[in-house]
């Protein structure tokens, strides 16, 4: 069992407000704001483009709040665009360093295919995961150079959305410096078995995203053909950690003695009737399970 547990939440709710992503210095205030009453002390890292580090930085010191783990993804299917991922990722790598991070997650970008037919691994990708693999495997050494490790984020919507594709890329990178960094939400609407996969690979498990899944949703916008917007912003596919399917607690048994990675709050949209009944129903939940039990967010 884990001794060391540090809880975050990415303030998504407050960025995709009005179902447009919506990233400024206002935005950030507000949620550092709402959340910190809430009583969570770190918020993940989503840095608007017109902010610097230090700006940024204040702007968190000025909240008592800490920044925890951010998000980097790409076109990694493509590898033309590789040499491009490396030098953002070194940008990345450096903001999260100066803020005493040195952990932080990793994703392939959604496609429009995946983006009308979620879930189900539509498309013909073959080849796909060796470029993949082949492209965040590079990122994750560049940024390892500068102290972060990056982790692996399935996403339902990607080319790294069904079991055999998080698989495959875990497997064509292991001995590197790829970690990951399962989300049991995305894991759970693309048909995985959370427990089987992070159970495979919990000796690279470096940071967790948390939501749930509601089950009859799922079915219900797998059976109808639901796109992606559909599915989470209609049928509300996603739901807070403990009102869905998966059992979190078996979850968390999987992670090694010691662990001590992050765990990030990840409700991209409400089920509950707002964004504040949603994060503090999450900080909650997890905060009465006893891998969490006394451990501050």
């Amino acid at each position: 069992m884990a001794t060391t547990h540090r809880l975050s939440i990415n303030p998504l709710p407050w960025i995709l407000g009005d179902l447009a992503y919506h990233l400024d210095a206002g935005v950030v205030e507000s949620a550092l704001t709402d959340l910190k009453a809430v009583g969570y002390t770190a918020l993940t890292v989503e840095m608007p483009a017109e902010m610097g580090v230090s700006e940024y930085g204040a702007l968190f010191a000025k909240h008592g709040v800490n920044p925890a783990p951010g998000y980097f993804s790409g076109a990694f299917h493509d590898a033309s665009a590789h040499a491009g991922l490396i030098e953002g990722i070194k940008r990345h790598a450096e903001a999260h360093a100066h803020f005493g991070l040195d952990q932080a997650f990793i994703a392939a970008d959604l496609v429009p295919e995946r983006i009308a037919a979620p879930a189900v691994g539509a498309g013909d990708y073959d080849g796909a995961s060796a470029v993949i693999a082949e492209g965040m495997a590079e990122a994750a050494e560049a940024a390892a150079a500068i102290g972060v490790r990056y982790a692996l984020h399935p996403h339902v919507g990607s080319l790294v959305e069904v079991e055999s594709e998080v698989r495959a890329v875990l497997d064509r990178t292991a001995g590197g410096a790829l970690g990951f960094g399962p989300d049991t939400g995305h894991l759970v609407w693309a048909g995985a078995d959370p427990l089987s996969v992070i159970g495979d690979y919990a000796d690279r498990v470096v940071a967790l995203h948390v939501k749930d899944v509601d089950p009859v949703a799922r079915e219900a916008a797998l059976t109808a053909g639901d796109d992606y917007l559909t599915a989470t912003l209609q049928r509300h596919v996603w739901t807070e950690p403990g009102r869905g399917q998966i059992d979190f607690t078996r979850v968390t048994d999987l992670l090694p003695d010691g662990w001590d990675g992050w765990t990030v709050v990840e409700v991209d949209v409400p089920n509950l009737p707002d964004r504040i009944a949603s994060s503090r129903f999450a900080l909650e939940y997890l905060q009465a399970q006893d891998f969490y039990a006394g451990t501050g967010a």
